[in-house]
């Protein structure tokens, strides 16, 4: 049992999607303004940058969809699970969404919270320069994906709890989280380790957090999005694939049921037969869902 713990838990470190930039007139709708590189944390840094993509001729402030992608905490930068989310992608540009892509800090150069503080520092930086790059500062949502799914949900829950060990100057940030998209993230750490035992540490959840969950279960606790569900959360669109053998769905069927029992506006989708990540994701009906839900919550 405890090489199956560690196989399911090294699996999360696959290289999901292209790392290299993406064609950006194969990924995005002609005439899409691109701004390249912007660097939110105030040093030089490589994974303290961002991408933002316009919609073409914008005239008015847009909504902003801010991207924090996979990779297990420690693989792959902003340019990840684009290719396989290319419509899904297009999409946003077309409806008239800008859309951010972050990237943070690896867990092999610093552990939790490192990760989190810089999609808070990210998200602030967009909010504060919101009106040089023509993006309303009081519309964004997050989408994020493994990994970056439980960035994506530690923020938009953790928000409204003041964890000042989450903020870059122990400041609450002024922004809002209008909705939350996760696509297969992590909700309860210690969930992966019903079978495990303290001294398993060669896995992305304890390389994250710097120790065990068994470990720790406090640390555990506080890096994980349930921990902070209250009714004051934004809703929440969540994807999982009934397959997926790396992050399993139990994940997103116990942030469902917080979010249900907090009475948070929520809709979870099981895409059939689907694995962990892939184009299965990326198909009209999930599509159809996300946007339904996305532009009912940016009203």
């Amino acid at each position: 049992m405890k090489n199956k713990i560690l196989t399911l838990l090294l699996l999360l470190i696959v290289s999901i999607g292209n790392t290299q930039p993406p064609a950006t007139k194969k990924l995005f709708p002609e005439g899409t303004v691109f701004h390249p590189d912007i660097p939110y944390a105030g040093d030089t840094l490589k994974k303290h940058l961002l991408d933002l993509y316009l919609p073409a001729h914008v005239t008015k402030d847009v909504p902003l969809v801010i991207l924090i992608h996979g990779g297990a905490w420690k693989l792959n930068d902003k340019y990840a699970d684009m290719n396989y989310m290319k419509n899904t992608i297009k999409t946003f540009l077309d409806q008239g969404y800008a859309l951010a892509s972050i990237d943070y800090l690896f867990s092999t150069t610093a552990i939790f919270p490192a990760q989190i503080k810089d999609c808070y520092q990210a998200v602030d930086f967009l909010y504060n320069n919101a009106s040089k790059y023509k993006i309303n500062k009081n519309k964004f949502a997050l989408i994020g994906f493994s990994a970056g799914g439980h960035l994506a949900s530690l923020l938009g829950l953790s928000l409204n709890n003041n964890i000042t060990e989450f903020y870059p100057d122990k400041i609450k940030p002024s922004f809002s989280i209008k909705a939350v998209l996760d696509f297969y993230g992590p909700s309860d750490f210690l969930l992966f380790f019903g079978n495990g035992t303290p001294d398993q540490t060669s896995n992305p959840i304890s390389t994250l957090l710097g120790v065990s969950p068994l470990a720790r279960p406090d640390i555990s606790n506080f890096a994980s999005p349930v921990t902070y569900v209250d009714k004051n959360d934004p809703p929440f669109f969540i994807v999982h694939g009934e397959k997926d053998q790396d992050v399993p769905p139990a994940q997103s069927y116990l942030l469902k049921s917080y979010l249900d029992l907090a009475k948070v506006k929520n809709e979870l989708t099981i895409v059939k037969s689907a694995p962990h990540y892939g184009e299965m994701f990326d198909q009209e009906e999930v599509r159809t869902k996300l946007f339904s839900f996305l532009n009912a919550c940016m009203k």
